[in-house]
């Protein structure tokens, strides 16, 4: 069975998706893994008939449901259910506050969500967005690459951490949420691929739950040729600990509930969009 899957992002913090997709293969399934490209909108992909299932999150739908764009995808299945940034620093610093960012530099990763994501945890513990100095440095590579070259006191990064020093996460600084899920199109979830898919990414994500980092970094190192396999295990491994990947498959009601409080503190909304507009 032929399988079209792409991600909005590629990291670790996807491991139920990847190891999912690396079960298929192993039960003899064509799965065709890629990355969004920049300037590519995902629901005209699914829309358009290009890819099957896509790694989103609920909240790529508030846009364009209020500029009335249909027919937009239906969110079927969380993947994480925290945020999975880090603020990277360049020294240790057990005494963190966040309070610590005003009137420093933060390159911050600026995708709709991440940002939005972020400026919550600021509010949520007591600093000021607005006292921060906010630099957009571009693609995750690229802040990299600026913070490692001595731009910035601070840089908002996935897992693994390739440079500095993990300060905090975002995900243990604010409430669960409904921030990344799987999404399709309505017609596709009635076909036997979707059924197939389905079957696998439930078991996958139970494994991962569970499962040593060790083994899980192991069956997805070959979607991570440039990561150490240490590194990769370590991220995995943070992951597992924040709680990520708690839960079933259902996408719960109160965490796409916060989603839209996240957003509407941001102004990312002009209105709270009904959780039966998106998930089903």
């Amino acid at each position: 069975m032929r399988i079209r899957v792409m991600a909005s992002r590629h990291s670790a913090f996807y491991s139920p998706l990847l190891c999912g997709i690396h079960l298929l293969r192993g039960e003899g399934h064509e799965v065709i893994y890629s990355v969004l490209k920049p300037g590519q909108r995902s629901y005209a992909l699914i829309r358009d008939g290009e890819i099957d299932i896509m790694q989103s999150a609920v909240s790529s739908n508030w846009n364009a449901l209020e500029r009335g764009v249909e027919p937009l995808p239906v969110h079927f299945a969380q993947i994480n259910q925290r945020d999975g940034f880090f603020l990277v620093g360049r020294l240790p610093d057990l005494a963190f506050d966040w309070k610590k960012l005003e009137g420093r530099t933060l390159l911050a990763d600026h995708g709709p969500q991440p940002l939005a994501m972020l400026k919550y945890a600021v509010q949520h513990n007591g600093a000021e967005w607005k006292k921060i100095k906010i630099v957009n440095a571009g693609a995750p590579e690229a802040m990299e690459a600026a913070f490692h070259g001595g731009k910035g006191d601070y840089v908002h990064l996935q897992a693994p951490l390739v440079t500095g020093e993990s300060i905090t996460s975002v995900g243990a600084s604010m409430p669960a949420v409904a921030f990344s899920s799987l999404c399709c199109a309505r017609e596709y979830q009635k076909t036997e691929a979707y059924r197939v898919f389905l079957d696998a990414y439930a078991r996958a994500r139970e494994w991962v739950r569970t499962a040593p980092a060790e083994e899980i970094g192991a069956a997805e190192a070959s979607f991570f040729p440039l990561i150490a396999p240490e590194l990769l295990t370590a991220a995995v491994r943070l992951y597992q600990a924040l709680g990520c990947w708690e839960g079933g498959l259902e996408i719960p009601r109160e965490l796409y509930e916060q989603a839209l409080n996240v957003f509407q503190a941001a102004g990312g909304i002009a209105w709270r969009h009904r959780y039966e507009e998106v998930v089903g």
